[in-house]
């Protein structure tokens, strides 16, 4: 009987434990963003490195065809482009950060196209979910044109339904470490974001305000 006392506090106990962590990530402000950087394994990868990101989905938005899949997208019929949604912490990072590893991610400069992927699935979008959310979009886009002193090609697109890609393309860059690198090196990004970007190109961290 004394150890079926002590089972049955046990469970109580853990089921505490459990409801409070529950309470816990309840009360974490999350908000969402979206980017198109191109290729949205890579963008995801980009993302993931990133400290108050809390999830990273790759997808398609921006388009007219509901529930695409990654072949009609592909086909460039679609109006979608290949996107990331990002979930994140308020209280760790906030949309201006995701903003800063965004533009040291992609190449602005070009229309249609990021490194050796073209079409207009492959361009570079903002998808600001809120007026706020514009309002830092257009200040960022102002700031990066101001800073190279060239037209940005970089769109600010009305927010749209944002439609997860098959699950084979999610995490890709962690299941398939090999094939990924392959095709990131092969494609030309990292050195092209060196040649924008310098020092700065592909964040792991945003900087101190």
């Amino acid at each position: 009987m004394a150890a079926l006392k002590f089972a049955r506090s046990g469970l109580i106990l853990a089921l505490a434990s459990g409801i409070t962590l529950t309470s816990n990530l309840a009360l974490a402000d999350t908000e969402k963003a979206v980017f198109a950087g191109g290729c949205f394994w890579c963008m995801e990868e980009a993302f993931d490195k990133i400290e108050g990101v809390t999830k990273t989905t790759s997808g398609y938005t921006g388009g007219t065809t509901e529930n695409p899949t990654y072949k009609e997208v592909g086909g460039g019929n679609t109006q979608h482009a290949e996107a990331l949604e990002v979930e994140y912490d308020t209280d760790i990072v906030d949309y201006n950060d995701l903003l800063y590893v965004f533009w040291r991610n992609i190449d602005p400069f070009v229309e249609n196209r990021q490194f050796c992927d073209s079409g207009s699935e492959y361009r570079s979008a903002l998808f600001p979910l809120d007026d706020a959310q514009r309002e830092a979009a257009e200040a960022s886009k102002v700031a990066v044109a101001e800073h190279f002193g060239e037209p940005i090609a970089t769109e600010i697109n009305a927010a749209a339904t944002f439609y997860p890609a098959e699950e084979y393309h999610q995490d890709y860059h962690n299941r398939n470490p090999v094939r990924y690198r392959l095709y990131k090196n092969g494609c030309g990004r990292p050195d092209r974001l060196e040649e924008i970007w310098g020092d700065e190109a592909a964040p792991s961290e945003v900087p101190d305000a």
